[in-house]
C-alpha cells in the first residue's frame, strides 16, 4: 500500500514540476519572435529526421536551422515599428541614430527609436531562451547528442527554470518596449 502511495506521490510531483517548467517556458517564449519559433518547431522534426540523424546531411540541416533561427531571435531584438502617415505599421532596424526604414514618415520622429544597451541584453537573452527551447526539443538533442545519463536529463530539467529566473530579472531591469518584426504590436508604438 505504501509503495502505491509513494509511486502516486512521485508521479504527482513529477507532473507538477513538469507543469511548472512548461508554464515558465511559455512565459519565456513570449520573449521570442513567434514566426521564428513556429518555423523552428515545424521544420525541426523533418530536418532532424525525428532525432535520428543517420547521415551527416541531417546534422548539417538541423545545425543550419538552429543557427538561422537563433540569428532571427537575436536580430529581431533590433527591430521596431511605428505607425506612418498612411496609418499602416512600418518596420525598421534600430540604429544609434534612430530607426532605419525603407521609407520615412514625415510626421514621425524616427530618432526616438535609438539603439540602447537594453537592446543588446534582450538580444542576448532571446538567443539564450531560444537555446533552452532547442535543448528541450528531444529530436534536436537526439540528433547531436543523445542523452541517456540521468544527470544530463536532470540538467535539461533544471535549465529552463534557471534561465527563466535570470531572464525575468534582467527583463525587469531592462523592460522591452519595442514592437519589432515577429513580436506583437501595440496601439502605442512610441
Amino acid at each position: 500500500m505504501d509503495a502505491s502511495k509513494s509511486k502516486q506521490s512521485t508521479q504527482l510531483s513529477q507532473t507538477t514540476i513538469k507543469d511548472k517548467t512548461l508554464s515558465g517556458l511559455g512565459n519565456l517564449l513570449r520573449l521570442l519572435p513567434t514566426g521564428t519559433v513556429f518555423l523552428y518547431q515545424f521544420l525541426s522534426p523533418a530536418l532532424s529526421n525525428n532525432g535520428h540523424c543517420t547521415t551527416t546531411i541531417y546534422k548539417y540541416l538541423t545545425a543550419i536551422l538552429v543557427a538561422v533561427s537563433g540569428f532571427s531571435c537575436f536580430f529581431s531584438s533590433f527591430t521596431d515599428s511605428y505607425v506612418g502617415d498612411d496609418g499602416k505599421t512600418h518596420y525598421g532596424i534600430v540604429t544609434s541614430k534612430g530607426l532605419w526604414t525603407s521609407e520615412d514618415s514625415k510626421n514621425v520622429d524616427l530618432s526616438v527609436y535609438k539603439l540602447r544597451f537594453g537592446d543588446f541584453v534582450h538580444g542576448l537573452f532571446a538567443l539564450t531562451v531560444f537555446g533552452v527551447l532547442v535543448l528541450l526539443d528531444q529530436k534536436t538533442v537526439g540528433c547531436f547528442y543523445p542523452v541517456s545519463d540521468s544527470s544530463e536529463k536532470t540538467l535539461l530539467k533544471v535549465l529552463p527554470p534557471a534561465v527563466g529566473v535570470v531572464s525575468s530579472g534582467l527583463f525587469m531591469l531592462f523592460p522591452n518596449n519595442r514592437h519589432g518584426i515577429g513580436y506583437p504590436s501595440s496601439t502605442d508604438s512610441s
